[in-house]
């Protein structure tokens, strides 16, 4: 029985140190032919200033030119090839982190081969675009 608990708790160990860690790799997005037009922070809180989440930021906001939440831009239309709300976009967004690892693209395009297929966010991405 110890051994069970000792196994589990290990197991904890990993398993909680992995979600930290995940928490704390800020993930940006980066967007335009050359990848070279940041986009915001795709994970950090809403109160920081280059959040995707925050909504008086420049990339949280509906009325800024690079956001993906402005559905009249060229990062937020339905229409774009740069847009994550276009189902057959070729250049999405990139999403990577501080050191240059890459995670995907962050598209509603089920089809593209490098679509970030995480369903939560994905379940994040319909409802925006359905704004």
């Amino acid at each position: 029985m110890t051994k069970w608990i000792a196994a589990m708790l290990a197991a904890c160990s990993v398993a909680c140190t992995s979600q930290v860690n995940a928490q704390a790799t800020k993930l940006m997005l980066f967007g335009s032919e050359d990848h070279k037009t940041y986009l915001g922070c795709l994970n950090c809180s809403e109160y920081a200033t280059d959040s995707v989440h925050n909504e008086y930021g420049d990339h949280g906001s509906q009325y800024a030119t690079d956001s993906i939440f402005n559905r009249y831009g060229q990062y937020g239309s339905p229409y774009s090839n740069d847009s994550p709300c276009n189902q057959y976009a070729n250049d999405p967004p990139v999403i990577v982190d501080g050191n240059g690892a890459f995670y995907g693209r962050l598209t509603l395009n089920a089809y593209h081969p490098q679509a970030n297929k995480n369903e939560k966010l994905q379940g994040w991405l319909a409802g925006l675009c359905e704004r």
